[in-house]
Formats: C-alpha cells, structure tokens, sequence
C-alpha cells in the first residue's frame, strides 16, 4: 500500500515548509524574522503560516530525525527555571555524555513527584545508564532511591556543565519567542528542539574543516530527504 504523503493539501512545496519550519526551530528568530528571511528569497508567506506549519510538521520531522539512542555510559540531569505567562515552571533536562539532548520534561513543581516522572520517561526510552550526573537538589536523591540508581548518583561542582550547557540554544530561543503561553506549547517545542538541535550539532571543535563541511552538508541532506520520503 502506497503512503500517503502529508503534505498533499498543501499548495506549498515541501521544500519550502520544511525550510520555514528549519529556520524557525534551529536558529533563535521570531515567526517574523522568518517571514522577512523567506520573503528575501522571493517567497511570500505569512508568520501565522510559518507558525501552522511547525506546530503540523515539526513534531513530525523531529519524530523522523529522532534517533533512540541507547545511551547508558552517563546521563547528566539538570532543571532550568521558564516563565510560562508570569508563572515560574520548571524545564528539566537531560543529556548524555556527549552533549545530545535525551529527553525534556516541563511541570509546575520540581519536587520528588516530578523528577521521579521525568527520569522514568528517560529511562523507558533509552534504558538506565551506568552513572546519573546531577547538581545537589534533593528531589534527585529521592526519586533515584526509587528507581535504584542513587548508588550511582554523583553530584559536584562543575561535574554538571554539560547539562547546564544544553540550556544555551533553548534559552536564545526562548528570548526571541518572547516566552510561551502554555506547558503543552512549551513541552511540544522543547521536544522538537532538541531532536532538530541534536540532528544539526556537529560539534565542530572536534573535527577539522574539511570534516566539518562534510558532516553539516549530509545533515542538510538527510533534513531535506524527510520532504522527499
């Protein structure tokens, strides 16, 4: 049976949603800037349409690109305080030892009910790793007992970096968006975020030049091949 493709309502070519929802998720503009960027290229959208299309594409092209890593060497956890209208809530993170975002979480409270939720979500997508890296909250303690993990807990100074690192991209992307509105907005777009940060952070302080190019034009590549499937 022939698959059909989601955009056959659309008069718009998948090249272009897919560069519009790119442009959006990837880099910190506002659903403006990307209508001013795509009209320099001669294409004439609206922000309200660059905004349908990444709430109707981009939870599927960060399902496609997503990669189920079975990361069990060393997670490192981390929350990040996010005002969502006036109202402090909590972003928590976390990432694996080479800098990929494994899994977000957003919830009111960071207290033992919370982490223990989002560390079981880790752990029923990617398995449970050899050393859970944290900072010194207690709610970390308390859920890990749960779960088995505190013997394999280390926390320390600057032991953490990696995860408090992860935060940067989101953060320049939060100051552009002027904020969210909601936790089910702000959870959907942490999700894709971190699948289409992942799929295009090459870490080119490790590589030569040369590597470097080579490595970005095959994620390019494999981004637009997600249009062509």
């Amino acid at each position: 049976m022939t698959k059909r493709s989601p955009f056959r309502y659309f008069k718009t070519s998948p090249e272009i949603i897919s560069l519009a929802v790119m442009m959006y998720v990837r880099f910190p503009l506002s659903l403006r800037n990307v209508e001013d960027l795509l009209h320099e290229r001669g294409i004439d959208v609206c922000h309200e349409t660059v905004r349908y299309w990444w709430l109707r594409f981009g939870p599927m092209f960060a399902a496609e690109i997503k990669k189920l890593k079975s990361s069990r060497w060393q997670w490192h956890l981390d929350e990040v305080f996010v005002k969502i209208n006036g109202k402090q809530h909590y972003l928590w993170r976390a990432v694996d030892h080479e800098g990929e975002v494994l899994e977000s979480y957003v919830t009111k409270r960071r207290d033992k009910k919370a982490a223990l939720k989002f560390i079981r979500k880790a752990m029923r997508k990617h398995g449970q790793p050899e050393i859970f890296v944290t900072d010194k909250l207690r709610s970390y303690g308390a859920a890990l007992k749960e779960t088995g993990g505190v013997e394999r807990q280390e926390t320390g100074r600057w032991i953490n970096n990696r995860a408090e690192n992860s935060h940067l991209p989101f953060r320049r992307q939060e100051r552009a968006m002027l904020g969210f509105r909601g936790m089910r907005g702000l959870q959907k777009f942490v999700s894709v975020h971190a699948s289409v940060y992942n799929h295009f952070n090459q870490q080119r302080h490790l590589y030569s030049r040369d590597t470097f190019k080579t490595n970005r034009a095959a994620a390019l590549n494999e981004w637009r091949g997600l249009c062509a499937a």
